[in-house]
């Protein structure tokens, strides 16, 4: 059986603000680089972003070998505890995180250890890269990064210039040597394991880091900001909101009920309505007189839950952003019809732009609309089309 570190940490700036991940897969045995992804998320709190990134290291370690065994090294410890069955997991917000991340792979074959923020470069590094590309409207692009490199720099700083991490928990590791030394990084990994698609997977085959560095910098320099001419066809999604229903010409809020009606489908449960809770069936005017407080706060915030537990913004932009890393990987080079909700087709739209939840509050999508976006191998997206109805007229 394989053996896989998956190394993930997430951020926001702001908590909640503008934040992204960082994953990625190590062989536990030679500590090679076999796979990193990183996104921006647009404005999302801290521990979303850190669950996020566990669960793109994940399927990029299912991606790989979905036989392997993986051990899990993160430096939030809330979600290592959680994940390891110690703490309970309280936040609505994280419950259908975690729920996905524990079915990634069978029980058993992950394991979780903590580890100090110091020893956790790599993924911290693409978790900023992701972060500063959203704040230039871009998408992280793999080819760009320098992640890697920079994480083996500091782990070579650090072992010159100190015996010990300050702050580090009695025997914990230290960053390991620079990252030419590929023998010690696989030793460390193994020391540390107790072991033994979904989102853009990059495979990373070994290179002279020196070399490595140079071809980075020459693209970096050459780049005019689009990807590579031969990554391929996207997986485009053609979005299609559902027609008008008894609800619609009211502008009631209308969430997960309904049914399907004389077409053979596929169910995506991704892709459902937000769950408007209490305030299913009002309109606007009437949910501010009722639960004023409730609306204010949902207004103000994409973690606040409509009144009744219903569900978060930023709980189903989670659940969309799942699934659309799915389906991408699913549809490579094809193209899909989605018929769907309002917010899951604007949170395409949103996360595709790099636009902050508030963006949902200033789309307009029409009933039987048509929207479309474009994923490509390499993480990056288009939006072809956006609320298109002229087939109605």
């Amino acid at each position: 059986m394989r053996e896989f570190v998956v190394e993930a940490d997430g951020g926001s700036r702001g908590n909640p603000g503008p934040a992204g991940y960082g994953a990625v897969v190590l062989d536990a045995a030679t500590g090679e680089t076999l796979a990193e992804a990183a996104e921006y998320l647009g404005v999302v709190t801290n521990n979303v972003a850190e669950y996020r990134g566990l669960l793109a290291g994940l399927r990029a370690a299912k991606e790989l070998d979905p036989d392997a065994a993986v051990h899990v090294r993160m430096d939030s410890k809330l979600v290592v505890e959680q994940m390891s069955g110690r703490w309970k997991i309280k936040h609505p917000d994280m419950k259908p995180l975690a729920a996905e991340a524990a079915r990634v792979f069978p029980p058993g074959r992950v394991t979780y250890e903590w580890i100090p923020r110091a020893s956790n470069k790599h993924a911290d590094r693409l978790a900023n890269e992701a972060m500063d590309a959203g704040a230039r409207g871009e998408r992280w692009s793999p080819s760009l990064s320098t992640a890697e490199l920079d994480a083996g720099d500091a782990r070579a700083a650090a072992d010159a210039g100190a015996d010990a991490e300050p702050g580090a928990e009695p025997g914990a590791e230290r960053g390991a040597p620079g990252s030419g030394d590929g023998a010690a990084v696989g030793e460390r990994i193994a020391q540390s394991a107790r072991t033994a698609p979904e989102t853009a997977v990059v495979p990373r085959p070994s290179a002279d880091a020196a070399a490595d560095a140079d071809v980075r910098a020459a693209k970096t320099v050459a780049s005019p900001g689009w990807g590579p001419p031969d990554m391929g066809a996207p997986a485009t999604f053609v979005l299609l909101r559902h027609g008008e229903t008894p609800l619609t010409p009211q502008k009631r809020f209308s969430g997960s009920g309904g049914d399907l009606l004389g077409l053979e489908v596929t169910v995506e449960e991704g892709l459902r309505e937000t769950d408007f809770g209490a305030w299913e069936g009002l309109t606007f005017a009437e949910a501010r007189e009722r639960y004023p407080d409730d609306l204010d706060a949902w207004l103000s915030s994409p973690d606040a839950e409509p009144t009744g537990g219903g569900e978060s913004f930023a709980a189903t932009g989670a659940r969309v952003a799942a699934t659309r890393d799915r389906l991408a990987a699913a549809y490579a080079g094809r193209t899909v019809l989605l018929v769907s909700h309002v917010t899951p087709i604007k949170t395409f739209v949103r996360l595709a732009l790099g636009a902050p939840p508030e963006s949902l509050f200033r789309m307009e999508l029409s009933a039987a609309s048509l929207s479309a976006v474009a994923y490509y191998a390499d993480g990056g997206a288009s939006v072809r089309l956006f609320n298109d109805t002229s087939h109605l007229r």
